[in-house]
């Protein structure tokens, strides 16, 4: 019975290897590396000076007729993450931008159909974000517009 013996026998694979003593010494002497949550890797700053998450909080700007008349009133557009909420957005703006809106209203845009060929389909639902901003304070992205 073949099968029983080999549960008896020791392999060379299965002994333990003998470690140097210098070795020993400097794997105690290491220091553990610090290893960061998820959240805190994302509050970490960039050599840009910009926080990680307000990239992840403003999408794009919404560019378009009416968004550039509100342009002139010191409102401009943007589309933001869905989870998001003023006070980020707020946060998010003048990190990127240098600066400090007035007020911030969301719009939560629902899906609409569309037809692609003889397929029916919906659009993506998105989050708008219209950020008010004191009288001569302007976002260069939409000057000459």
């Amino acid at each position: 019975m073949g099968i029983f013996n080999k549960k008896n026998k020791v392999s060379a694979v299965d002994k333990p290897m003998a470690v140097p003593a210098e070795i020993k010494a400097a794997v105690k002497k290491a220091p553990a590396p610090k290893k960061l949550a998820s959240w805190a890797q994302d509050q970490q700053k960039v050599s840009l000076g910009q926080n990680i998450l307000s990239h992840k909080v403003l999408l794009r700007p919404l560019i378009s007729e009416k968004s550039t008349i509100g342009a002139s009133l010191n409102k401009y557009v943007f589309e933001v993450s869905r989870g998001s909420n003023k006070v980020e957005i707020k946060k998010a703006i003048a990190d990127i931008y240098g600066v400090k809106p007035l007020s911030v209203n969301i719009i939560n845009e629902d899906s609409h159909q569309a037809r692609f060929g003889r397929h029916m389909g919906k659009t993506k639902k998105i989050k708008k974000a219209i950020v008010t901003l004191k009288k001569g304070q302007t976002i260069k992205l939409y000057e000459g517009i």
